[in-house]
């Protein structure tokens, strides 16, 4: 942090607050991976139990 004056001049990983690891990219497309995947296996469970 830098003060010039009365302005307060901070770099970008200050200003985040934390590190940039993707973390949240990463769960959400796992859990898209999962949703879709059960979705899926609802789906074709109920098309070939139900009768034609």
């Amino acid at each position: 942090m830098e003060r010039r004056g009365e302005e307060t001049h901070i770099t970008t990983e200050e200003a985040r607050g934390g590190e940039g690891l993707n973390v949240v990219r990463w769960v959400l497309l796992i859990s898209l991976v999962l949703a879709i995947g059960a979705l899926t296996v609802i789906w074709v469970t109920g098309a070939l139990t139900t009768p034609q």
